[in-house]
């Protein structure tokens, strides 16, 4: 029955440091929520992820679902992997903030594949998985054997759920260095690693792949996706096909399907995401939540536009970078100009740093199309108008929901059961924000940064 309220999908969407389970109904509407947070354990060589308690969250707030499921759907942050045993999990799973070994990430660059093969570009910790994988392999030799299957962030709730292990190419092609995304096939480090046994056969992201118990009643769950991707599918199950999508959390994620490969560079944070059909698509990213935090201070509520209108006539800069990735590497955030003299300066200043550094990415991927804007910022009037307001002449759009990824999720749950999602579309325009010198701030901004760049 598409669009009716009989059918009902639960999704659960696994951020880095926030939890949702989120129940939609047939048209897209959104029944009933619950949120949590991971909790990240620090032991004596890395920080690790408490599965067990996180699944207790998640069978409990499966449980409080007073509706009658049709399926289970999973979405989850990359940059994670699970190593399967014959009683378990045979490692605890890293935080992929965990800095890898210097000598181990050392040796993993003299074996990783080059960049033309994996679109991947050499990042920290465990932002490549792959050099987390690395590590764990030859961190302890015996390791690998008592490995029965290594599983994507997501396809490891499936397996708790399910007890069916699967692989799925949007989250293993997510700067990975394990995936060849144009040859559509894994990269050279999995063979030369002796991996590619461990990976289990393949499914489509919203396949069935099995079945769990709510109670007494058999459940579906289906085969689980790399959260941004989700978001991407979302908007194109709508139709939508000549745009540029900026999704946003704790990363900001730019993708470009009109952008060619061959302008991606590694060197700037530019990778080659793969959709949940196999597809590489043009990427670009920083690290805009955790940015806007860094530099606000935590700020958290409405920003006064005459805050804006002060940090734009006083000066107020800030330059990248406030954390890891990014399209400025090598470049340590700092704040140029007066010192904020309040909370709302200091969250103006993050607004219009991250307005700029999304113009930045959106500038490397070529994008000229329509922009859709999903996630945390499609809630974010300020951020929204001002960069209507820098970008005039283009169609600016939003999805006042900011739930893209579990939409995303669930539309290809039901599309795993044969039926198309039916959802409404969400997106709305932006309303501009017309301010006089807000283009000279842009180019201040560049000019600041340029010199910055010329110092490094």
């Amino acid at each position: 029955m598409p669009g009716g309220q009989s059918r009902v999908m639960a999704v659960f969407d696994l951020g880095k440091t926030n939890a949702k389970l989120l129940v939609f109904g047939g048209d897209g509407a959104i029944l009933h929520e619950a949120r949590s947070a991971p909790v990240w354990l620090e032991q004596a060589t890395a920080r690790v992820l408490d599965a067990d308690a996180l699944w207790g969250w998640m069978l409990t707030a499966l449980a409080g679902v007073d509706l009658p499921l049709s399926g289970l759907m999973l979405t989850t942050h990359g940059c994670t992997f699970a190593l399967i045993g014959k009683d378990g999990l045979a490692a605890p799973i890293l935080d992929y903030e965990v800095p890898t070994p210097q000598a181990v990430s050392a040796e993993f660059d003299g074996v990783a594949s080059p960049f033309a093969e994996t679109l991947s570009p050499p990042l920290s910790g465990g932002l490549n998985f792959g050099r987390h994988l690395y590590w764990r392999h030859v961190g302890d030799p015996t390791l690998m054997d008592r490995v029965e299957a290594i599983l994507c962030y997501p396809q490891y709730w499936n397996w708790r759920f399910t007890g069916k292990l699967v692989s799925e190419v949007s989250y293993l092609g997510c700067h990975s260095h394990l995936w060849a995304p144009v040859k559509r096939d894994f990269s050279g480090l999995v063979t030369r690693c002796g991996w590619c046994d461990k990976f289990p056969p393949f499914a489509r992201a919203g396949s069935l792949l099995g079945t769990t118990r709510l109670g007494a009643t058999p459940l579906p769950v289906h085969t689980g996706v790399h959260d941004s991707n989700a978001a991407l599918h979302f908007y194109r199950s709508l139709g939508y096909r000549a745009f540029t999508l900026v999704s946003t959390g704790t990363w900001v994620i730019v993708f470009n399907g009109e952008c060619p490969l061959e302008a991606l560079d590694p060197a700037r944070d530019m990778l080659a995401n793969v959709t949940v059909d196999g597809e590489p698509i043009a990427t670009a990213r920083f690290m805009g939540g955790r940015e806007f935090d860094v530099i606000s201070q935590q700020a958290r509520g409405e920003i006064p536009l005459e805050a804006v209108r002060s940090v734009m006539t006083q000066g107020q800069f800030a330059l990248p970078s406030f954390a890891p990735g990014g399209p400025f590497p090598g470049l340590d955030g700092r704040l140029v100009g007066p010192e904020p003299a309040n909370a709302a300066e200091r969250a103006a200043i993050a607004t219009l740093y991250i307005v700029c550094m999304t113009l930045a990415l959106l500038d490397l991927l070529r994008s000229r199309n329509a922009i859709i804007v999903d996630g945390g910022l499609a809630k974010n009037p300020l951020y929204l108008g001002l960069l209507a307001g820098l970008l005039p002449e283009r169609a600016i759009l939003r999805n006042p929901n900011a739930e893209g990824t579990a939409s995303g999720a669930a539309a290809l749950a039901w599309e795993g059961q044969g039926e198309d999602a039916g959802f409404a579309d969400p997106c709305r325009p932006v309303a501009r924000l017309d301010l006089p010198d807000l283009s000279d701030y842009l180019r201040r901004w560049r000019e600041l940064l340029a010199v910055e760049r010329s110092g490094s």
